[in-house]
């Protein structure tokens, strides 16, 4: 959220792409919000109403202090590489696909080790957010991000695949899509 507003005022542009159209792309945009507001509510009940926890059926034998140390890992690594991630996008940072907005095509940096640091950050907090507080409710959550992300990884590929041309082919050809 915090990158959203800075990039605003920078360049006057907001970040935020999705409408309210029907096409995949807002579609899939309705799902990232649905997923954050879900991912809100289970975090808000684990840590206020310790006495709703049951019901988000809880996997007591995954509840060691060894695999919250690896998610509060986790989740801190993600903090990081999502936080450069962004900062090397700069303004061509945005959420979802910017058809309006000229950007520049971003290799260096995270993107020259993955084309989608982002989103790898987003799944790798997730993780954490599973092995911190595991129940069937951030089990679904990696699964539904899981697909939301590929999905919105692959429109984004073809947007740019149009927009960039032959420089997007040669840098998808050198950096893998994950790692």
């Amino acid at each position: 959220m915090l990158r959203s507003i800075l990039l605003w005022r920078k360049v006057g542009i907001n970040p935020l792409t999705f409408k309210k159209s029907d096409n995949a792309h807002d579609y899939n945009g309705k799902v990232f919000k649905f997923i954050t507001v879900f991912e809100l509510l289970v975090v808000g009940i684990y840590a206020f109403k310790n006495e709703w926890y049951e019901y988000l059926l809880p996997f007591w034998y995954l509840e060691y202090a060894i695999l919250q140390k690896i998610g509060w890992t986790l989740l801190f690594l993600s903090l990081i590489l999502v936080w450069i991630s962004q900062s090397q996008m700069s303004t061509s940072w945005r959420i979802g696909i910017d058809e309006e907005n000229k950007t520049k095509l971003v290799t260096n940096g995270m993107f020259s080790i993955s084309r989608n640091p982002i989103f790898l950050g987003i799944i790798i907090a997730n993780i954490g957010l599973f092995f911190l507080i595991p129940n069937a409710f951030t089990l679904l959550i990696i699964s539904l991000s899981t697909i939301s992300v590929n999905t919105q990884i692959r429109l984004e590929e073809e947007f740019l695949k149009q927009e960039f041309k032959n420089d997007y082919l040669e840098y998808a050809k050198k950096v893998r899509r994950w790692i």
